[in-house]
């Protein structure tokens, strides 16, 4: 009893220090907060510090023991645990475990994930315009947890929609949520404001949200209308006045303001884009029909006035106009003819006033105005400017481009092969205007395809433009003509050719099948004797043959390239696989054949160990072996007299245990295979002991029994040595073995 009292006072005494100790040990976690909300992307540093202890071993731990994925750096009494960058990874509860001798002491801080790095945006489907319906969109990228999120809508300080995320996220990753709201503007919606509000609810009811918020201005668009236009000083006007038109026109934002002018063809020409338009010192070509137009994003509204320019007596007439259609790269010559006037002045410009870019001469009563190349600089509406006295006269004519100077290009993206898919171009270079452009396929008379390239934007530039198609070729194919037709049906402009196409036939290829091999006379042979073999493959075109011979590593050596493979006399080394393939630009079939080639049984060897001459009693291996491939048939016989018995045996040995004297005789082998045999033979010669008294000597006894176990193990041993070399034997028991 004294015993266990000291042991349970020692216990408690223990118990009792390390309480104390751990009384005056205090872990301390920076932030001193229970939990935190770490952004993805941001750093985050875990500092934990020990007070009351020398030299304390501080370590840091997750609560589900999962791999810190942060540096720890220790500094005396306090070690910080940085994440940087944070991650989903990081989401855990770390613990700070504290050990001070045998005290040990854990402080926990629960670190939780957020995305909300980035404002609401807001996007409209369209612009808005008064009455008709527009949705906004306000999206939130980037966020986690989304089911936190709560995103408002409000046009002004009126609530258009509130929308929460509750349904739990399947997976942790950073989402792009939205909210869709559709209404129709109004007046009274021009200059609100649009507010998209995010909040993201991810702290305690007493700590308030995050919230983020953007602003976007509503731009409200009223169509163009009431188009307007004043004239001063008439519509009537004489040679040489100036008119200065001016136009209004109501809409938001403010319309555009485009003047042109109609011309005979029912095109029109732009003027300016000013609201005024001023023209001096008119003529009479100047009369016609001038177009206001005031567009913006969400419409247009168009006017129009009509001009009268009263003419003058003398007469200009300019060639070959009023329109000429020119090709980029010829040469055009503009020439103004004045009629009724001694003495004209002339003199050429643009419309607009832009560089003629040509070469003015005259010539008398005439002017002419060349334009040698013809590039995009002169595509203008010309005028020549004749002054009579005091009079003067303009005629005009418009110079329209085009470019189509050679016929479509056909294209192939590889050989026309039966049955596999193959993609046509045709190809048009160096067109315009690109979008009046028409290209058609066809195959025979059946159009395979055609496109139109209206929806292009043109330029004013050279463009190829091409039209591209995948079919599948047949062998019907083969002779069709493909036929690319490219038009350019500018019917306000008169010019040839327009319309040019190329042909193509086609030729369709067929991959190498049935190939197919004929030996005459036969694949297995004698060494000697010829054989020819014939190779025939079908495809188109037809297939190329090409022989070659497989090697014992199954590469292919090739031999030769004519259809037939002839071997005028055959040797053994001829034997092996010939590979026939049928090769063509579509593909490779291949056929193979195995020429055998046998020879008659040669190299026959017959032997009697130990000798053929033996005594009566002696062990005797008669054993027959051959040189033959392939193998040949062994049989051992011994001559009677009613002709030959097949011996019994084994590996093309025969063995005789203890020879008697009917055991002499002649002793015979015979090699055959399909090609012929061959004979060996030998006289085994057995003679009788002597009788006397010491035959029986035990001196000779012990040789004779020595003699009985070594010789049968010489001729074992030979017997394995030869089996191990021979190609074959037979016996009578097992009537085919192969040597």
């Amino acid at each position: 009893m004294p015993k266990k009292m000291f042991v349970i006072f020692g216990v408690s005494n223990i118990l009792w220090m390390v309480f104390a100790v751990s009384q005056a040990i205090k872990v301390d976690m920076f932030p001193d907060e229970s939990k935190i909300f770490a952004q993805i992307g941001d750093s985050v540093s875990l500092t934990c510090s020990a007070t009351g202890c020398e030299s304390p071993s501080l370590s840091w731990r997750t609560q589900m023991d999962s791999p810190l994925n942060g540096k720890v750096r220790n500094e005396g009494t306090t070690s910080t645990l940085i994440m940087d960058p944070v991650s989903f990874k990081d989401e855990h509860q770390y613990l700070c475990t504290v050990i001070c001798g045998a005290a040990k002491l854990e402080k926990a801080i629960q670190v939780e994930i957020y995305s909300f790095s980035k404002g609401p945006e807001i996007h409209l489907s369209s612009p808005a315009e008064v009455g008709k319906p527009v949705t906004v969109t306000c999206s939130v990228p980037d966020v986690y947890p989304f089911e936190r999120l709560e995103i408002e809508l409000l046009k002004g300080n009126h609530p258009m929609k509130v929308q929460d995320f509750l349904e739990p996220s399947e997976k942790k990753a950073q989402e792009t949520k939205s909210l869709d709201v559709t209404f129709s503007p109004t007046d009274e919606d021009i200059g609100t404001a649009l507010v998209c509000q995010a909040t993201l609810h991810i702290y305690d009811d007493d700590s308030p949200p995050k919230v983020r918020k953007t602003t976007k201005e509503l731009e409200v668009y009223i169509s163009p209308k009431d188009t307007a236009i004043s004239v001063n000083p008439s519509t009537r006007l004489q040679e040489g006045d100036s008119v200065t038109m001016t136009c209004t026109s109501a809409g938001l934002p403010a319309p555009r303001i485009l003047w042109s002018k109609k011309l005979d063809n029912g095109n029109r020409q732009l003027l300016s884009e000013n609201a005024t338009l001023t023209l001096i010192s008119m003529r009479a070509e100047d009369s016609g029909i001038y177009v206001c137009e005031g567009n913006n994003p969400v419409g247009k509204d168009r006017k129009e006035v009509k001009l009268t320019v009263q003419e003058k007596m003398f007469t200009v007439e300019i060639s070959p106009g009023p329109q000429i259609a020119a090709q980029v790269g010829d040469s055009v010559v503009l020439t103004c003819d004045v009629r009724d006037c001694e003495s004209p002045s002339f003199s050429w410009r643009t419309q607009i006033d832009s560089p003629l870019n040509g070469k003015v001469r005259r010539e008398g009563s005439k002017s002419t105005l060349t334009l040698s190349p013809v590039s995009f600089e002169n595509e203008h509406f010309y005028l020549c400017t004749v002054i009579c006295g005091q009079k003067k006269l303009e005629k005009g004519i418009q110079v329209e481009l085009y470019s189509f100077p050679s016929d479509p290009e056909i294209e192939m993206s590889g050989p026309l092969v039966n049955g596999n898919p193959v993609t046509v171009s045709c190809k048009v270079p160096n067109v315009y205007p690109s979008d009046r452009l028409e290209i058609e396929l066809f195959k025979g008379e059946s159009i395979m395809m055609n496109k139109i390239f209206l929806e292009d934007v043109s330029k004013k530039a050279l463009e190829t433009k091409s039209l591209e198609m995948t079919f599948i070729p047949t062998v019907e194919d083969t002779g069709n003509v493909l036929v690319c037709l490219a038009q350019l049906p500018i019917d306000e402009m008169e010019f040839e050719p327009k319309q040019r196409q190329s042909t193509q036939i086609l030729y369709v290829n067929v991959a190498p099948r049935d190939t197919t091999i004929l030996v005459s006379p036969s694949s297995t042979l004698e060494e000697g004797s010829s054989v020819n073999m014939t190779c025939s493959s079908n495809g188109l075109p037809a297939p190329k043959i090409l022989w070659s011979r497989q090697l014992s590593n199954g590469d292919l050596q090739p031999i030769s390239e004519n259809a037939t493979l002839s071997f005028m006399s055959t040797k053994m080394e001829d034997s092996g696989i010939y590979v026939c393939e049928g090769i063509n630009q579509a593909g490779i079939s291949r056929k193979e054949v195995n020429l055998i080639i046998q020879v008659a049984p040669k190299d026959i060897q017959l032997t009697a160990f130990p000798s053929e001459s033996v005594k009566e009693g002696d062990t005797v291996i008669i054993s027959c072996t051959c040189g033959n491939v392939p193998p040949t048939l062994i049989i051992l016989k011994k001559k009677a007299e009613t002709g030959y018995t097949v011996l019994k045996s084994t590996g093309g040995a025969y063995t005789i245990h203890r020879a008697q004297l009917e055991d002499a005789g002649v002793y015979q082998c015979e090699s055959k295979n399909e090609v012929g045999s061959q004979l060996r033979s030998l006289t085994l010669d057995v003679k009788g002991r002597e009788s006397n008294k010491d035959y029986f000597s035990p001196e000779l006894l012990v040789l004779y029994c020595a003699s009985s176990l070594i010789i049968p193990a010489i001729g074992m041993i030979i017997y394995f040595a030869r089996r191990a070399n021979m190609t074959g034997s037979y016996s009578l028991v097992e009537a085919q073995k192969v040597c």
